[in-house]
């Protein structure tokens, strides 16, 4: 793992921050999901500086969030596709999109919608559970800082 400016914080936010906290990088994250994995599909997707892609990718690369494949249609390029590592960034990506669709968006304004591919039906909010399985908020949780 790369060392970083949070690297030495026992904080995990900070820690996760130093490598998926920009903008760009979340939505190469967000593209990887949906299946663009070319660099030049990448910058056409997100309108993005060919210089700001190529940095995004390699530190997404070197924290192991995406790796680098032969195309798989055998031409010369390269593909990023997510690792293991990268796929557990799906329940973030998803609160945040549930977030934005509530909070960014005029009620009848339109905007995309993830659905389960099954069912054709959008995902329930996601909520951090207990033990029990109840849903927690704010107030019912306190971190245990390290002394």
């Amino acid at each position: 793992m790369p060392k970083t400016r949070s690297s030495y914080q026992p904080c995990p936010v900070a820690r996760a921050l130093d490598v998926v906290g920009d903008r760009w990088t979340m939505l190469i994250v967000r593209d990887a999901f949906d299946g663009i994995s070319r660099f030049g599909d990448l910058q056409r997707n997100l309108g993005v500086a060919k210089n700001i892609l190529a940095d995004r990718l390699q530190k997404l690369v070197e924290a192991g969030i995406l790796e680098t494949r032969a195309a798989s249609d055998g031409s010369s390029y390269q593909e990023y596709v997510l690792t293991e590592t990268g796929e557990q960034l799906f329940p973030v990506l998803v609160a945040l999109r549930q977030w934005g669709e509530k909070e960014r968006f005029a009620p009848s304004e339109a905007h995309s919608v993830l659905v389960d591919k099954q069912s054709g039906q959008p995902l329930l909010p996601m909520l951090p559970l207990a033990h029990d399985g109840s849903a927690l908020q704010p107030s019912d949780t306190m971190v245990h800082k390290v002394a």
